[in-house]
Order: structure tokens, then sequence, then C-alpha cells
């Protein structure tokens, strides 16, 4: 069975830097699709799924934070937001929103690819290295009717209720939900989450924390099963 190239959307109406993002995602190994309009981008998402999007904020249609909420609307297919806007509330929207990661214009393309090249392998080994089964897990909890967790579509159901996690959200609350009772520090958190410390802050992982409380808190009220240790973690 033959191996289906990944698949990398560049949505970016700068018609020279999307050409130069396509030319370094082919040299190193991947297809890429040009769409320059938001809407456009949207409808493609749907119709072809992408392995990953490299999303420019500012584009025509529809902007990219409003596209990035519609996308994980119905898939959490990895997000990666770019951006001449540098102020630390659109860095922390663009994650709350269900960005995976963000860079900065102007930005290296090398860089761009490495963040692209640790992200689909975070997203290919999330199955294969969990030292936890599924079945495993679920067996576990769903005698009590807890949790229930589906890696194939990235989904974790609490009380038989779906949380409406992005997929940053979902790798975290996994990796906490394997390791009951145990503390972890921001640098802890940081090394799991983005493997090579890609310029993802320790703001961003309160962001991702606070976001999986306040979902959480929408089917268990008053119910906070993650707790800060003070010193700790």
């Amino acid at each position: 069975m033959l191996n289906t190239p990944t698949e990398i959307l560049i949505v970016e109406d700068e018609a020279d830097l999307a050409s130069l993002i396509a030319d370094y995602a082919h040299a190193s190994g991947y297809q890429s699709t040009i769409i320059g309009d938001g809407q456009a981008a949207l409808a493609q998402v749907r119709q072809k799924r992408p392995d990953l999007i490299v999303l420019d904020l500012m584009l025509p249609g529809l902007d990219g934070i409003s596209l990035c909420r519609a996308v994980r609307a119905f898939s959490q297919v990895p997000i990666i937001m770019v951006t001449a806007k540098v102020e630390e509330i659109d860095r922390l929207l663009g994650l709350e929103i269900g960005a995976d990661d963000y860079l900065c214009k102007p930005f290296s393309p090398r860089e761009l690819m490495a963040r692209i090249k640790v992200i689909l392998r975070r997203v290919s080994n999330t199955v294969p290295n969990n030292r936890f089964s599924d079945q495993a897990i679920n067996r576990e909890n769903e005698q009590s009717g807890l949790i229930h967790i589906d890696h194939a579509a990235y989904q974790i159901y609490l009380d038989q209720q779906l949380l409406e996690l992005t997929r940053s959200e979902f790798l975290l609350l996994e990796h906490f939900i394997k390791h009951p009772g145990q503390v972890f520090s921001r640098t802890q958190l940081l090394n799991f989450f983005a493997q090579d410390s890609l310029d993802v802050t320790d703001r961003a992982i309160d962001s991702h924390i606070k976001n999986i409380r306040k979902k959480i808190a929408q089917i268990r009220v008053d119910d906070n099963p993650i707790h800060a240790i003070y010193g700790l973690g």
C-alpha cells in the first residue's frame, strides 16, 4: 500500500510569500496547495481535508481567526498561524481559538518547516507512543462512566458528553488523564507539548489549561479536576 504524501494547505494572500512557503514544503517532501481567500480556503478544507494548514491572520473573504474557528467546528487538523501582529493578546487569541502554533512575520521558511515537521511527528506518534492503550484507559474509566478517549478523532467524552477540545487541548488533557495524581511543572508540560519547545510559552500552556477547565465545567459544574500546586506545578 502506497503512502499518501502529506498535504499542506497554505492560506496566504501574499503571493510571493505563499510561493516561497510552497517551494520549501516541496523541498521537504510535502505536497501543497495555495489559497489566498479565507472563504475559499474553508471550502477546500471541507472538501480535501489537508494534513496541516499554514494560516495567515489577515485574509480577504474570511479572516484567519474566523477561519480557524470555522475549521475547528468540524476538524482537528493542525494549524500554524502566521501574522504581522505581534501583540500578546493576538498570540493568545490565536492559541485559544484552536491554533497549534504561531509565527510572526517576517519568519524563516526553514523555521516554519521545522515547526511543521515537529507537529506532524507529534500527530503521527500520538497513537503508537501511548504508554497505555485506549482500551485499557477506557475500560478503567468507563466502568464508572467517566471518560472515553477516541484517539482517531482527537475527542474525549466526559460522562458520555463530548468535550469540544482543540487538538492541543486534547493532547494536554489526555496526558493528564494518563498520569492521575502526578504533578507537572510548566517546563515538563512545555517539553511534552512542543517537544523542541518551538516558541511555545508558559502563557500558552496556562491558556490551554484555562480553556480545558472551562469546558469541563460546562459538563460538571463546580468540578475542577486540574489543580495548581503552589511551588510545584
